[in-house]
């Protein structure tokens, strides 16, 4: 079969060649006009030659394309040339034979009009400075900076509320944790709140949930989502350990995170989705799809098969891991530390595998290593996954996002985990790579995760949906949004661990301080005000405090700040029907 008769054959059947360019180095005009129109007429009787002028041949340039894109080229362009090919063309060969297999199969044959793709990886407890462009440089994430290199970079993403279950709450419904209910780790999902997919109007897509779901244990299946691969110590994970013959460490046939940590590389969970989300890419390789990854990494325990990957040496420490413990602090972090600290000297007794917690800027830098060992173990799947995006061609079909629902403390104000409106555990990396981009573009402004789900079903060309509390952020990408908005953080109590005869205040105070509700606000102009109705109140200047050292809310110079604050929480509240008094 020759060029000219796939012409054809793609014109009359409405198919088009999403990649067929082999190399970026040589003329990209003359591979265009070799490859397409070698035989054809013009309809005036000129050659294709004559009719292939510069000027239409400079609309399938892309001279500002990078040098790793070589083998890529864009479908859009190349769906071009078909279409110019065809118009210009009187006759062509007859169409003798339909393509080949082998002709099909390398240039992937699809819809002119196919659908765009969506694949959300998210990683749990990921801090945002893991990456290169939010500062995290000496971190083994190749993958993922090469993916922020392409993509839209969210500098200031925040979560809804910083821990697990309400976060994802609202990752996946796009309402709040106080309308949804989910204001606690493990409360399962109200049925009355859709999942992201449920809200969209176009029911054609193929959607799959793999990993950590932290919203019931009915799971997402039936919930927008085919398919579901779960990662919970009694589904397929855990299946697929015992089939590998692993003895489970616990009476009920079920693996301990302890367990699972210390599992060699090729039987971890990240490999184990990664393997489920490369066949999921390739049975829908021609369906429209929604693809989740939910890596439960690099969530504690510390501890992985790439626990050396980052020289100690060369691990930094933030620099409030360094300082000396604050007292300044609300009281419910206080008890948080003084447990955690007394987990570590117990840690010290148990085997080295063991480790959660510290108290030394050494231990700190030896379980920051192994967290970041956690974070190339997750890059190295999201870099296999995007690998077989590109291998079925789909990536310039594919939206690829990625974010985490918190971050983690790591050893920031003598803390660990999240729980704490502190930047270490409440901001987030958010990527967003577009079909076609080529090239990162940062939004310097603060966003929300409550905008998450409206923004998924704009990339997806799908209306907000009246259940979405947020708007989508594609104005803010496109640069054609109003002024800054603040953004909103919300903590309700979450079984706040202490130390047993813990002698910090009164036990009354205790009470109060474990029992109480936060509202945070983060202003566009670097201010950061946490409101306790339970616990002392605080007020940051993240521009010149960027590490919130240095708390103002009692320094009476900053009333007019704290006023103004105070009175966007309460506009909010009553816009989101939030009913705590503060």
């Amino acid at each position: 079969m020759t060029a000219s008769s796939f012409v054809a054959f793609a014109a009359r059947s409405k198919f088009v060649a999403p990649c067929a360019i082999a190399a970026i180095d040589a003329p990209i005009t003359e591979k265009i006009k070799n490859r397409f129109m070698p035989t054809m007429k013009h309809r005036n009787g000129k050659s294709c030659d004559d009719f292939w002028s510069a000027a239409t041949c400079r609309r399938f340039q892309r001279p500002d394309m990078p040098a790793q894109s070589h083998l890529r080229f864009q479908k859009a362009s190349l769906r071009e040339a078909v279409r110019v090919a065809h118009r210009a063309t009187a006759t062509v060969e007859p169409l003798q034979s339909a393509p080949s297999a082998d002709l099909v199969r390398d240039l992937k044959i699809m819809p002119a009009d196919r659908k765009q793709n969506l694949i959300l990886f998210l990683p749990d407890q990921q801090r945002a400075d893991t990456l290169a462009c939010y500062g995290g440089v000496k971190v083994h994430a190749p993958n993922l900076n090469k993916l922020a290199s392409e993509s839209v970079i969210f500098e200031r993403a925040y979560v809804t509320h910083p821990v697990c279950t309400p976060s994802r709450s609202s990752l996946m419904t796009g309402t709040w944790p106080h309308i949804n209910g989910c204001t606690r780790n493990s409360v399962p999902l109200d049925q009355r709140f859709l999942v992201f997919p449920e809200l969209m109007e176009d029911k054609d897509y193929r959607n799959a949930y793999l990993g950590k779901w932290h919203l019931g244990e009915d799971g997402p299946a039936g919930r927008g989502f085919q398919q579901w691969v779960s990662t919970d110590d009694h589904g397929d994970y855990t299946n697929f350990l015992l089939s590998k013959n692993i003895t489970p460490d616990k009476s009920n046939e079920r693996f301990s995170e302890l367990a699972i940590s210390n599992l060699p590389l090729e039987l971890s969970r990240p490999r184990f989705l990664e393997k489920h989300a490369c066949e999921f890419i390739e049975k829908h390789q021609r369906d429209p799809f929604i693809l989740v990854v939910g890596f439960v990494e690099p969530h504690s325990p510390y501890h992985g098969p790439l626990n050396d990957e980052h020289p100690l040496n060369e691990v930094e420490l933030d620099k409030t891991a360094i300082l000396p413990e604050s007292e300044d602090i609300p009281l419910r972090y206080r008890l948080m530390r003084e447990w955690q600290q007394a987990e570590a000297i117990l840690d010290r007794e148990r085997l080295p595998t063991q480790l959660f917690f510290g108290i030394t800027p050494d231990e700190y830098r030896s379980i920051k290593q192994r967290y970041l060992g956690l974070v190339t173990l997750v890059d190295q799947s999201i870099g296999a996954i995007l690998a077989c995006l590109e291998r079925f061609g789909l990536c310039d079909d594919t939206i690829v996002v990625h974010t985490s629902d918190h971050g983690d403390s790591l050893g920031a104000h003598h803390l660990f985990g999240k729980e704490t409106m502190f930047e270490e555990a409440a901001r987030v990396p958010f990527l967003i790579r577009r079909p076609g981009e080529t090239r990162s573009k940062t939004i310097q402004q603060p966003v929300s995760h409550i905008d998450f789900v409206p923004t998924l079903l704009d990339l997806l060309g799908q209306p907000n949906h009246p259940q979405c509390a947020g708007k989508s952020l594609l104005p803010v990408i496109n640069e054609a949004a109003a002024p800054p908005d603040n953004v909103f953080l919300e903590w309700a109590p979450n079984r706040t661990k202490i130390k047993k005869g813990t002698r910090l205040a009164r036990r009354r105070l205790i009470k109060r301080a474990v029992e109480e509700s936060t509202r945070t606000v983060v202003s566009p102009d670097g201010w950061k005000l946490c409101l306790r109705d339970k616990d002392s109140n605080e007020l940051f200047n993240l521009k010149d405090d960027p590490f919130e050292t240095r708390n103002l809310y009692s320094d009476r110079q900053y009333a007019s700040v704290i006023s103004r604050l105070t009175g966007e929480i309460h506009r909010w509240q009553e816009s989101a029907r939030d009913k705590l008094r503060i």
